[in-house]
């Protein structure tokens, strides 16, 4: 693999942590440490799949917060708008009345990922509903849903640089052989 690409998705976390994973991109291991950590592939491939399991985990963590009204995957967010998920509200004036719809967006990579991240990833947007900003509060929500949070967003980062140094993904082809 090459050395570490832009953009460096570990920004602001501490040397000792960012080392040990550019280390492992430079040996080659960081994919097989990953793969060993987080063995196997979440089975949630469409987005009526995905809307379902959201409702789900906003069901046991957030049951006053807004309904959003679509959950999807996006193939575009990653390479646009340089987000892994975005939770937006769209507003529209339907006759006098003005009506708000909220929307949840996921990076089409987490079709082919461990359920782990994918539930980081929506416990994240789902936290949104009802926090907005990234202050201690959201965080607190997140972690509230995901006790591992701030383990599991980590070792996601890692895997996005393992991806921007050029290494393979890790779990598309267990979902490929899963769907043949």
């Amino acid at each position: 693999m090459t050395k570490l690409a832009t953009p460096n998705y570990l920004a602001g976390y501490p040397a000792h942590l960012t080392d040990s994973v550019h280390r492992l991109i430079e040996q080659d291991q960081l994919g097989q440490v990953l793969r060993q950590k987080y063995p196997e592939v979440h089975q949630i491939r469409t987005d009526r799949a995905l809307y379902d399991y959201v409702q789900e985990i906003k069901a046991t963590y957030l049951r006053n917060a807004p309904q959003p009204s679509k959950v999807a995957f996006d193939g575009k967010l990653q390479t646009l708008q340089k987000a892994l998920g975005i939770h937006s509200r769209i507003a529209r004036i339907q006759g006098g009345k003005l009506k708000s719809k909220r929307e949840i967006h996921v990076a089409s990579i987490f079709r082919e990922m461990p359920p782990e991240f994918l539930q980081m990833i929506v416990v994240h947007e789902i936290a949104h509903l009802k926090e907005p900003e990234h202050d201690k509060a959201f965080y607190q929500l997140c972690q509230h849903m995901e006790a591992n949070y701030f383990q599991l967003e980590f070792d996601l980062r890692a895997y996005l640089c393992h991806l921007a140094a050029g290494g393979p993904p890790l779990w598309a082809a267990e979902v490929s052989a899963g769907n043949s």
